[in-house]
C-alpha cells in the first residue's frame, strides 16, 4: 500500500475525530479472568494494544466511546474494571493495567483472526486511571507509549515515578480541573518524565471533560462530560498512538504543532519529541 501525504494540522484534527476505516468488535475481558471490557478491529494481525484506566469512581463505561473509537482506527484497547471504589489502590490497579496487556498480547482474540504485536503495547488512563498507567508503565518494559489525560498523582506517587519512565509520553491537562490541578497533577508528572514527553492543557476542559454521559459521582466530583473536550483528547490521542506504535507519520503535523484549544505547553527530551517518537 502507498504511504499517504502527510495532512496538514487542520486536515489531521478533522479527519482523527471520525471514526476510522476499521468495522468493530466488543469483547469482555471477564472471559480470561479479568473483569473489564475490550474493544478490536474486526480483523488482523500484529494490532497495536493499549490497556485504558478509569478515573476515580468512574465506571469503564464512561469511555465506550474512546474505546470504539480507537479500536476504528486500528488499535485493540483493554479496559479493567477493577478498583473503580473510594478506596481503591493505584499500585494494584497498575498490575491490572500490565495484566490487560499481558491477555490482549498472549493470546489469538475473536475467533483467532485478531492478534497483537507484543512490541506494539502502550498505557493510557484518566485522572486516577491516568496515574495508575504511569505507575504501570515504570514497571513493564514492553510498553512504547504512555497518554493522560487530566492525570492525578497517586499514592505511590505518579509524578516521582515518571522519573523512570523513559518512553515517549502525551498528557493532556484540563484547564479548569479543580479535582486535578495541572500545576500539581499532569504538569508536574510531564516535567518529571523521564523520556520524550509533551504537555498540552485543553482551554476549559474540566476533569471530567474527558468521559461520557453521566454519572451519580458528579454529585461529589465538579465537572461533567464535553463532547468538545473528547473530541480534541480522541484525535491527539489517535494520533500519537499510530505515530508511536504503528510508525505512520500521516498526522505528525497535528502531533507535534499548536492545536486551537489545545498548544503545546511543554516539550522536553534528550532528543527532540519528534524524533524520539518512532
Amino acid at each position: 500500500m502507498a504511504r499517504r501525504k502527510p495532512l496538514t494540522a487542520k486536515q489531521a484534527l478533522t479527519e482523527l475525530s471520525r471514526p476510522g476505516p476499521h468495522g468493530v468488535r466488543r469483547g469482555d475481558l471477564a472471559l480470561v479472568g479479568l473483569p473489564g471490557t475490550l474493544f478490536t478491529p474486526r480483523g488482523g494481525l500484529g494490532l497495536p494494544a493499549v490497556a485504558f484506566g478509569h478515573a476515580w469512581l468512574q465506571p469503564p463505561q464512561r469511555y465506550l466511546g474512546l474505546y470504539r473509537h480507537l479500536a476504528s482506527w486500528g488499535v485493540v484497547v483493554a479496559a479493567p474494571a477493577t478498583h473503580r471504589g473510594p478506596l481503591a489502590s493505584a499500585r494494584l490497579f497498575a498490575g491490572d493495567l500490565r495484566t490487560a496487556l499481558d491477555v490482549v498480547s498472549g493470546v489469538r482474540l475473536g475467533d483467532g483472526d485478531l492478534g497483537v504485536d507484543a512490541d506494539k503495547l502502550a498505557v493510557g488512563g484518566h485522572g486516577a486511571g491516568g496515574g495508575a498507567a504511569v505507575l504501570a508503565a515504570a514497571e513493564d518494559e514492553r510498553v512504547r507509549g504512555v497518554f493522560t489525560v487530566a492525570a492525578s498523582e497517586t499514592h505511590p506517587s505518579a509524578v516521582e515515578t515518571a522519573r523512570r519512565c523513559l518512553m515517549p509520553a502525551v498528557h493532556l491537562a484540563a484547564e479548569e480541573d479543580l479535582i486535578a490541578p495541572p500545576v500539581g497533577h499532569a504538569e508536574a508528572i510531564a516535567q518529571n518524565w523521564g523520556g520524550p514527553v509533551q504537555l498540552r492543557t485543553i482551554a476549559g476542559a474540566n476533569h471530567l471533560g474527558f468521559a461520557e454521559g453521566r454519572h451519580w459521582s458528579e454529585l461529589l466530583l465538579s465537572g461533567r462530560g464535553e463532547a468538545r473536550t473528547q473530541t480534541v483528547a480522541k484525535a491527539l490521542i489517535t494520533a500519537f498512538l499510530l505515530r508511536q506504535l504503528n510508525g505512520d507519520r500521516t498526522y505528525d503535523a497535528l502531533l507535534y504543532g499548536d492545536v486551537k484549544r489545545a498548544p503545546v505547553d511543554y516539550q522536553r527530551a534528550g532528543r527532540t519529541f519528534r524524533q524520539a517518537v518512532q
